[in-house]
């Protein structure tokens, strides 16, 4: 990426005259104009084109060697699904008893560096049928709103090996601050995922590989913190739903969802009691607390300008709305 130049004395008296006091406090140094970067809309993958006119606050700047895989989409299904069980550590386990018959229970579970859920099963689990096959449920409830969540099929194992025994000792320390017997430790070897982005909604399947190879969102530990302060500046959010996005009615009510390395979800109210959901991509992939903070100031600020025509709107709108729920029985 190139680098920021410094904001000189001349350029913040010039600046000046336009500013506005942003929820988020941040360091934002000026850059160069922005080139215009093109990015396919399709139904599988919610992309837009992006291509920021120079403004008054820090706008991050693109090369044009970024590729459009690498721009300004949501995460994938195997990173969303390593997001899910790296914040979550509670699921509904399903797998065979001895008899035969299928059982299901809630456990606890961590994670090792590839996603294995490791499971703490007493002896009174011990009715469960160790080699076969079983499915981990996991979810988290993002801002009360949408729940998204993740099925990881596989066998239920129990390991012999007294070093992995151990490594996995270490981990479960680690996650709950207790030891566990080595009697105690099972594993589920994951084969494939289901990840759903909400209740009723259909899933997209994942490969063991997917799963193994993706990382957890950088954002995830703070991603409902930035939420829940963002939500508190309805203006803001209303503003964003105002010049970001290609509506075709007047937005009641506006709610940050989430947010991740690529931009952000928005659940929007219409006058008739209709909820949508947007998709709002960041200017540029942000990596941590900082850079977060400073896109949304500087999507606000430049938000906030076109409001007071002080610049002109040289950006495509999110075009893509999906409905959540409906008022209106046909």
């Amino acid at each position: 990426m190139p680098h920021a130049q410094i904001l000189t004395p001349q350029s913040i008296f010039l600046a000046s005259r336009f500013s506005k006091t942003i929820s988020f406090s941040a360091s934002l140094p000026a850059t160069q104009p922005i080139k215009r970067t093109h990015c396919n809309l399709t139904k599988k993958n919610l992309v837009i084109r992006f291509s920021f006119q120079p403004v008054r606050c820090s706008v991050s700047v693109v090369s044009e060697s970024t590729t459009q895989k690498e721009f300004l989409k949501k995460p994938s299904p195997a990173e969303i699904s390593r997001t899910i069980m790296d914040l979550s550590s509670v699921g509904s386990l399903c797998t065979f008893m001895q008899e035969g018959l299928p059982l299901c229970i809630g456990v606890h579970f961590a994670v090792d560096p590839e996603g294995m859920p490791i499971l703490c099963l007493n002896a009174a689990d011990s009715k469960f049928s160790i080699g076969s096959s079983s499915c981990l449920n996991v979810r988290i409830e993002q801002c009360g709103a949408r729940t998204s969540q993740c099925s990881l099929q596989g066998i239920l194992t129990k390991p012999e090996d007294k070093m992995v025994l151990k490594k996995l000792q270490s981990i479960w320390k680690n996650r709950f601050e207790e030891e566990v017997d080595d009697d105690l430790i099972c594993v589920v070897v994951v084969e494939q995922v289901l990840q759903m982005e909400n209740f009723m909604e259909a899933g997209e399947w994942v490969t063991s590989m997917e799963y193994k190879d993706a990382s957890p969102d950088p954002l995830r530990n703070f991603a409902e913190k930035i939420v829940n302060e963002f939500n508190t500046n309805v203006e803001d959010v209303l503003r964003f739903c105002k010049f970001y996005v290609d509506l075709e009615f007047q937005v009641k009510e506006a709610k940050l969802i989430w947010v991740d390395r690529l931009g952000f979800d928005v659940h929007l109210l219409s006058p008739e009691g209709d909820t949508f959901e947007v998709r709002v991509p960041f200017p540029r992939e942000v990596t941590d607390e900082k850079s977060t903070k400073s896109s949304f100031n500087c999507m606000s600020q430049f938000a906030w300008e076109i409001e007071k025509n002080y610049s002109a709107p040289m950006f495509e709108k999110v075009k893509h709305l999906k409905q959540i729920s409906c008022s209106r029985h046909d």
